[in-house]
């Protein structure tokens, strides 16, 4: 069961109607901590899901409560000019995931002893029924694990988080430019390990 920042004890208040942004509800938080705690009612869940493909289910707990108190600690540094808290969210929780690296390579070795599953079930990044890392075609979850840390957060961001370009650039806190570049790299690997075939190939993306 998923809580709140426990040093908070919060109690998540009713919204007001118009559905208050993110930032709204961190910078109201700044003066009424409990308010944070509708953050946390808005995005656990997401995260979670996040998590449980990175590192499994069980670590992925330990995952989102780090997140959250993270959070939680660093919201007065929270630039509120983003409405939206989910790039923000997913940089603190992509740092999770590295303290739970041994985690997260059992998770793969896993998925890479998992026998192959039918073509018909072949990992789709946009489809509603994502594969998790303990389903994921064997050789894709050596591809993975095979991968750097910074390249496997900034892949997963992109085809798991469902973040877009810029949206991970500001997870990541670097250059949209950069993203791009190393996207590129990174498929390029993934598309020489599958024999030309990219079974995590993104959306097209406007080049702004």
């Amino acid at each position: 069961m998923l809580t709140a920042p426990a040093d908070t004890d919060p109690v998540a208040s009713p919204e007001p109607p118009g559905r208050i942004t993110d930032a709204g509800l961190v910078e109201e938080s700044w003066a009424v901590p409990e308010r944070f705690a509708a953050l946390f009612d808005r995005h656990s869940d997401e995260i979670h899901r996040y998590a449980a493909r990175r590192v499994g289910p069980e670590a992925a707990e330990d995952v989102v409560g780090e997140t959250f108190l993270t959070a939680f600690r660093k919201r007065r540094t929270y630039d509120v000019a983003r409405p939206d808290a989910r790039p923000w969210l997913y940089g603190i929780a992509n740092l999770a995931v590295r303290q739970q690296r041994r985690a997260e390579a059992r998770w793969l070795e896993a998925g890479a002893r998992t026998p192959a599953r039918d073509t018909a079930e072949a990992f789709d990044e946009r489809s509603a029924d994502r594969v998790t890392a303990e389903h994921l075609q064997p050789r894709l979850a050596e591809v993975l694990a095979g991968l750097s840390s910074a390249d496997r957060d900034l892949l997963l961001l992109v085809a798991w988080a469902d973040l877009t370009y810029e949206e991970a650039a500001q997870a990541l806190a670097v250059p949209i430019g950069t993203v791009r570049s190393r996207l590129h790299r990174i498929r390029h690997k993934v598309r020489r390990a599958f024999g030309g075939t990219d079974p995590m190939a993104p959306r097209e993306e406007p080049l702004t």
